[in-house]
């Protein structure tokens, strides 16, 4: 056939496809459309007088022949004045007419009677092509336009892909097809709100739309599928890449379902519409799957929806929770009680209300529980009570909630869904105390100084119920999810590993565009300082290694002089690259280690700006208050006016929005949750880890109208161990492996063995416990006697200088910790179905707190360290920008409680201040020694297979003195002097240098060790 590549084929094929799945089609139907009004008149009346009977004799009664006319005027009068979207919803009134004349039949949540399912079975859906629509251009033709009932609700623009792209359609559009020419009149097709519901440019490969045409200025929004978690779409075997839109999308039951519960019209403070939200693709099918699967499976499921930011997580979680408040069964049940949504996002109230006004004109379904409108308890009883719908409640109130609907749905047999957003927010007192046994050390410090949990945190450590409660269905949303949520909301997939129920990737959302690559301009600066002592005292102070690298560590972070280099760094490079992008009003964050770093780099930026006349403005923002007197003289939080004199009372969010500031400094607050689109730089000084490092990035992923760069300067972490906590992101987050429940039964074993209790002590005090009338003074007898004896045997053995019987009952303590932590969380997925489990775990919460051994630890004293070399190395601009490949899973949960009692890694204060110092001159890094000593020189000596026969039959200190190594040593400085130029040549020049190198690998590099460990290994 001749043509093939041509677009009219494509058309065709379209057509016909839509017309055997029940749409009306026929060729000559563009002849019969009405140019003026924008209607397909056949169809309007067809319509009305096969649903509506007697209004239609009525209006033929008195407007006789003049009806066609009159109605399309009505109609379009309507249309221009409500909107398409209210119109087809609310219909229109007539003169005659006792109620409104009906536009279109939906399908209602309950049953359909006889006459509703007749009206919704004639609904007439219509595909026209080369529609010539234009009053204020006669030629110009629109390639395909659908009607419902005779009201144009899409209009389409195809392209071949043999000729043209998606992107020319969407050009035909933005320069072609303007709703309101310059001296014309509004176009009924494209004029808003009462033209098309939405405009889709499509080709072969991939579709775009919108929902408001505004010439040039139109945006335009990928409703693509997504292709190997990126954009686009996957080639079709049997046929185009985009058939689901016209097979799946536009299939007759999908349309109506989309056009009656998907659209929500946005209004502005004055209640006038000023945009249409259309779902995109994967909203669509993530809600779908979602709804089919509880319909499928019940109640009583768990969901882990993983949508990137910039995936429309506030529409999509008003969609899921109106549908599931709204789902009936098959026998025409309600299935939820009432939907509890947790969300600290105030745009959600205002969305899901908008969208539930739209659809139902009910504005009292949805609740909201607040600390501001009397006692939280009263307030939930009521909206329970009172039926409402939709319950939304905050990140501090949702632990109450959630106790509140567990108890019904325990009782009386109610059943609830919880939706849990990705909200972050700070926790203290007893609410945050709770969460202890479901967070990591890091993140409970972090938690501690003013950090913050998410919402999916919270429900996991509340949810008391264990496997196979039906009474509550949890669908958490989330962009990162970490491994415990994984675990805890995941499905098993067919490796057996849990994994997302929907996913929306970062990929794919870079990708299309609705948010930004923030590596693409990531700079690594390294920390350089030289650091020497006064005094001998501290020479013979053995100190646990940790403890003391961490006290210089922070030491030299606090240091007046660290902080001013970095802060001249900071502000010229804000000055220089960030703040002229966005016309002049980027803005950027600088996130320290600490609050009382946050309050020191505040005083050290503020006197760099006063000094240079910079006109910048600086805030704050930490949780808490922070007292360093060597900062200022009384403690200060972040609406002090010494801290932010500029706050004047407004919220600190409110405050950094406004142009009078520029830079934002916090200390854990801010990381994660907080949404700034003009924020476009970021100056890291805090080390960041795996999720933490995501979330605090993805701060300036925001889009923006010409934003299309982001800056990060990085002080501390390494780049590969950035870009690897992204990759476990961009795709999927995964698992490496299931958490093993057995651990469980492991650690308990491990745990009896130790012979410090018995059974009889254990349902002692797991009876009293359980006893709802129990007393603590019965708590206290049936635990006591055993916490007394641990606590003798520790004091005996502390006497006797007993090391190894002290080691042993400080490791049985971390091992109840552990088998608690574990259990708490692994009993949320699998049923232990065992009562002795159980009972250890309340005994072993009990007694804990009652023993006060394992807690000491050595102190650093830095009073006489001083600060004598500090440089900032410029690493250079690396770009990072995120590919497909390389995922990097996340850890599970293993081996807890498999510790054993080890000598700490003890060692000289001195000796780990010379480590520090290094060996060579010039601006040299730690971390430029380290790679070069322990890693290029030791890794070239360990493939040396003399050295490995030497030291496999030497004794260590025979094998110090065998001449092979010097050569071996001298070799491999050779080898290295391409790479480590600067080091080689000095190690090649100095005999003291070499004799240094080779002291350092026979000390703390374990050279001779490792050796022998290969050899043994590989004999």
């Amino acid at each position: 056939m001749a043509g093939l590549h041509t677009e009219i084929h494509f058309e065709t094929e379209i057509c016909a496809r839509l017309a055997e799945q029940g749409w009306l089609y026929a060729e000559n139907d563009a002849a019969q459309f009405d140019r003026t009004h924008g209607l397909f008149p056949p169809d309007l009346l067809a319509w009305i007088e096969a649903t509506q009977p007697d209004a239609w004799t009525r209006l033929t009664k008195t407007h006789g022949t003049a009806l066609p006319k009159v109605l399309a005027e009505r109609v379009r009068k309507s249309l221009n004045e409500r909107g398409t979207l209210d119109v087809l919803r609310r219909g229109v009134e007539m003169l005659g007419l006792r109620e409104p004349l009906r536009l279109a039949q939906f399908k209602p949540a309950l049953a359909l009677n006889a006459t509703t399912r007749a009206h919704y079975e004639a609904n007439r859906l219509r595909v026209v092509r080369q529609v010539t629509h234009s009053p204020n251009n006669p030629q110009a033709e629109l390639d395909l336009v659908l009607f419902l009932n005779g009201l144009a609700v899409a209009t389409v623009e195809l392209k071949s892909n043999f000729t043209q792209s998606v992107h020319d359609a969407v050009d035909q559009y933005r320069f072609d097809r303007h709703p309101q020419p310059k001296g014309g009149v509004l176009e009924p097709l494209l004029g808003f709100p009462g033209g098309a519901l939405v405009h889709f440019a499509v080709s072969q490969s991939e579709v775009m739309m919108a929902t408001r045409l505004a010439g040039p200025a139109t945006v335009f929004l990928p409703f693509n599928r997504g292709h190997d978690g990126g954009a686009g779409n996957a080639p079709n075997p049997a046929g185009f890449a985009t058939a689901y839109l016209w097979e799946e999308v536009w299939a007759r039951e999908s349309w109506l379902d989309i056009l009656h519960r998907y659209l929500i019209g946005k209004r502005d403070d004055k209640k006038q519409l000023k945009s249409v939200v259309f779902p995109r693709y994967h909203q669509l099918d993530a809600t779908r799957q979602l709804v089919a699967d509880v319909l499928a499976q019940g109640p009583g499921q768990r969901y882990l929806v993983q949508h990137s930011a910039g995936s429309g997580k506030t529409n999509s979680i008003a969609w899921t929770a109106h549908f599931l408040a709204d789902l009936h069964d098959a026998a025409h049940r309600k299935l939820f009680d009432s939907v509890l949504v947790v969300s600290d996002r105030n745009v959600l109230d205002v969305q899901l209300q908008e969208a539930l006004f739209d659809f139902e004109r009910n504005a009292g379904v949805v609740a909201r529980i607040t600390n501001d409108n009397g006692a939280k308890s009263a307030q939930l009883s009521q909206a329970l009570k009172d039926g409402k719908k939709i319950i939304v409640c905050t990140i501090q109130t949702f632990p109450f909630a959630l106790k509140a609907v567990q108890e019904l749905a325990a009782t009386e047999g109610k059943r609830f869904a919880v939706i849990a957003d990705e909200a972050h927010s700070s926790q203290t007192g007893e609410a945050a105390a709770k969460l202890k046994t479901l967070l990591s050390a890091e993140e409970w410090a972090d938690l501690q100084d003013g950090g913050t949990v998410d919402a999916n945190d919270i429900a996991a450590a509340h949810m008391a119920a264990r496997a196979g409660d039906s009474g509550l269905t949890y669908v958490a949303f989330t962009a990162t999810p970490k491994a415990k949520t994984l675990e805890l909301f995941g499905r098993k997939g067919a490796d057996g590993l849990p994994q997302p129920f929907h996913v929306y990737s970062m990929r794919q959302a870079i990708e299309e565009g609705f948010i930004l690559d923030v590596l693409k301009h990531y700079t690594s600066y390294q920390l350089a300082f030289k650091l020497a002592h006064d005094g001998k005292s501290y020479d013979e102070a053995q100190v646990e290694r940790s403890a003391a690298m961490k006290g210089i560590m922070q030491w030299v972070r606090l240091h007046p002089y660290n902080i001013a280099q970095k802060v001249q760094v900071v502000v010229e490079h804000y000055r220089e690259n960030v703040q002229p992008l966005l016309q002049g009003r980027a803005k950027a964050m600088v996130v320290v280690g600490s609050r009382k770093e946050a309050v020191r780099w505040q005083k050290a930026i503020r006197a760099y700006i006063s000094r240079q006349h910079y006109p910048l403005g600086v805030l704050t923002a930490f949780s808490g208050e922070v007292d360093d007197p060597d900062s200022y003289p009384d403690a200060v939080t972040e609406a002090s006016k010494e801290l932010n004199p500029g706050l004047k009372g407004r919220d600190i969010r409110d405050a950094f929005a406004a142009p009078e500031f520029h830079l934002l400094l916090v200390a854990n607050k801010f990381q994660t949750g907080f949404d700034q689109p003009l924020l476009c730089g970021m100056y890291i000084d805090k080390v960041l880890g795996g999720i933490q490092a995501v979330q605090t990035l993805s701060r300036l992923n925001r889009s923006h109208p010409g934003k299309d760069t982001t800056y990060i300067l990085d002080f501390v972490n390494e780049p590969a161990e950035i870009l690897k906590a992204f990759k476990t992101y961009y795709q999927t987050a995964e698992l490496d492996a299931t958490t093993d429940p057995d651990l469980v039964y492991d650690l308990r074993a491990k745990l009896d063995a130790a012979g410090h209790y018995d059974d009889v002590e254990v349902d002692r005090v797991a009876k009293v416990d359980l006893d709802p009338h129990g007393t603590q003074k019965q708590l206290d007898a049936a635990i006591a006697p055993v916490a007394d004896r641990l606590l003798r045997r520790y004091k005996a053995a502390a006497a006797a200088q007993a090391k190894d019987t002290l080691d042993a009952l400080a490791l049985f303590k971390n091992d109840m910790g552990a088998f608690v932590r574990l259990y708490a969380f692994l009993s949320q997925i699998f049923d232990y179905g065992n009562t002795d489990i159980e009972k250890r775990f309340l005994f072993f919460k009990r007694l804990i707190p009652l023993l006060e051994f394992g807690r000491e630890r050595d102190t650093v004293d830095l009073s006489k360290v001083v600060l004598t070399h500090h440089t900032l190395k410029h690493h250079g601009r690396q770009a990072m920008g995120l590919q497909a490949d390389g995922r990097y899973p996340l850890a599970s949960i293993d081996a807890l409680g498999s510790g054993a009692v080890q000598e700490k890694d003890k060692t000289y204060l001195d000796e780990i201040i010379q480590k520090v110092n290094g060996l060579f001159e010039g601006a040299l890094t730690d971390g430029d020694q380290l790679v070069y000593v322990n890693g290029v020189l030791r890794g070239k000596l360990l493939e040396n297979e003399t050295l490995l026969r030497q030291a496999a039959s030497n004794t260590k200190e025979q094998f110090a003195n065998s001449p092979d190594l010097n050569d071996a040593l001298l070799h491999a400085i050779m080898d290295a002097l391409d790479a480590h130029t600067t080091m080689s040549t000095q190690a090649l020049g100095s005999e003291r240098v070499r004799a240094g190198l080779r002291d350092i690998l026979l000390g703390p590099a374990q050279l001779y060790e490792a050796l022998r460990r290969r050899h043994n290994a590989h004999p």
